[in-house]
């Protein structure tokens, strides 16, 4: 796939290149020193929300349950794992995709799993080690990399497109642009645009779009600080406070800021605690659930890890320009291993499964290409143990015009779809709006995945599919239907 038009390829240097460049092939990827650590602040940036969002949701209470630590506690061990584990990636696979606690599983786990017939948090994550456990041997007897090889390219294409749609959809909502009222979602407040941080929004996207379209190099890590800083500005003066939409919570305050609000209170150190660590139960829910109960619960888990991180490693390659011929990237095993690890890790670190994000995207959007963009967002994010006020002064405001700028970037792709032939035009489709209209990478790929068998056999090319798409075609059946397969073995 082609490398997005707004990163300029670096003139080979006079000196030959230093062990570092040589390690992680920077000029040879077109990239530069400068590029890589800029894009590594910006997806920090962009990733940093986890560390509040993270600690909120695994800190809910469940009658006779309590969390596995303080929202201190959990903000620390969240940061821990998801700077190792990132680093971790940078080095073994040379790929410019971070790692952090996975936002759709975390809330399965707080709000659909804890509590259920006497769960714990410590359950919990006994189960996310069984799912990234069961990953890894996938990976490492290569099935998950067959899985991933037997996708046609224009459907590795239209994941791709579908991601970008989404992130762009994340920025919008998270920053309050776009939000739930009397349609499903609508612009701002009654369709109206309110509020001193929307203004924060408008200001950075169309910073960093005037500044990338001028080449300013940093255009993304500019617009991020430069939003910061205004936010930072406003608040001392109006005082606006956070969002608040439940009366439950304190006054009502639809223009607050979003997560996050930018002031600091007090020092800017914290001393980080890791309670969280090796706080989990491996069979605890075994004994509480029943077999078959895990096994469903284990499964619905393993299918959002397995196909999230295939899109989101394929979006990324694209953006990046690093995929080859089939839309593969490279040391595709190594990128499948570590996030596998990443599983296993956030599971032992009480913090919940670990994962690949999309928001990665931000970064090589800024230019990173290789792993040590990897090295310096892990560095930041064991920082943040430390500088976790700081941290939390970046509103989502600030952040989420990089998700909306990355997702032009990656829409452009669209292109390389032969819209002309139906079966794959219209499972492309399906794959592009299903993610951001359910809200879902999995969800969009399954659908993609069944409609292109279904239509492939309605054209007789039967034949064509690979066996590996027919498994993974039954297994998304099985995932979308899993409600109605739950009430039939009497599972809550």
């Amino acid at each position: 796939m082609p490398q997005s038009g707004y990163v300029s390829t670096p003139t080979a240097s006079a000196t030959s290149p230093s062990a570092l460049d040589r390690f992680f092939h920077i000029t040879e990827r077109g990239s530069t020193l400068g590029r890589e650590v800029r894009g590594g602040f910006v997806t920090f940036f962009t990733m940093s929300y986890i560390l509040v969002l993270n600690p909120l949701i695994l800190s809910t209470v469940h009658e006779g349950i309590t969390p596995l630590g303080t929202p201190a506690q959990i903000a620390a061990g969240t940061a821990f794992i998801a700077g190792i584990m990132t680093i971790i990636m940078g080095v073994v696979a040379n790929f410019p995709i971070a790692q952090a606690a996975g936002l759709g599983i975390n809330a399965m786990i707080a709000y659909s799993i804890v509590g259920t017939k006497g769960v714990t948090y410590a359950d919990a994550m006994g189960l996310v080690v069984i799912e990234g456990v069961i990953i890894l041997i996938l990976v490492l007897t290569g099935f998950r990399e067959a899985v991933f090889r037997a996708v046609p390219t224009q459907l590795k294409t239209a994941i791709s497109v579908g991601i970008g749609l989404f992130i762009a959809l994340i920025g919008l909502v998270d920053a309050k642009v776009v939000r739930s009222g009397g349609t499903p979602l609508e612009l701002g407040l009654g369709g109206s645009l309110q509020g001193w941080p929307v203004l924060v929004f408008f200001f950075g996207l169309f910073l960093i779009l005037i500044l990338m379209i001028r080449k300013v190099k940093g255009a993304i890590l500019i617009g991020i600080v430069a939003s910061t800083i205004l936010a930072v500005v406003i608040e001392s003066v109006a005082h606006l406070g956070a969002f608040n939409a439940n009366p439950d919570f304190g006054d009502i305050n639809l223009t607050g800021w979003s997560l996050s609000v930018p002031a600091l209170h007090g020092s800017p150190l914290a001393t980080p605690d890791l309670g969280t660590l090796g706080k989990f139960s491996l069979l605890g829910s075994v004994d509480k659930l029943g077999a078959v109960s895990v096994f469903l619960l284990v499964f619905s888990l393993m299918l959002a890890d397995f196909f999230d991180t295939m899109g989101t490693m394929v979006a990324i390659g694209g953006e990046a320009g690093l995929l080859d011929e089939q839309g593969n990237p490279p040391k595709t095993r190594e990128i499948l291993v570590v996030d596998s690890l990443a599983a296993i890790a956030g599971g032992v670190g009480g913090v919940s499964s670990n994962t690949s994000y999309i928001e990665s995207a931000a970064g090589v959007g800024e230019g990173a290409r290789t792993g040590f963009a990897n090295i310096i967002t892990g560095l930041l994010f064991l920082a943040s143990m430390f500088l976790a006020p700081l941290v939390s002064m970046v509103p989502y405001e600030a952040a989420t015009p990089a998700l909306v700028v990355v997702g032009f970037l990656m829409m452009t792709q669209v292109t390389e779809i032969e819209w002309s032939a139906p079966e794959i035009a219209i499972p492309a489709f399906l794959t592009i709006v299903m993610m951001p209209f359910s809200y879902s990478i999995t969800n969009g790929i399954g659908a993609g995945f069944v409609t292109y068998i279904v239509l492939s056999i309605a054209r007789g090319k039967a034949k064509n599919i690979h066996p590996l798409m027919w498994l993974t075609g039954a297994l998304f059946v099985v995932y979308f239907t899993l409600a109605p397969i739950k009430a039939i073995f009497h599972i809550g």
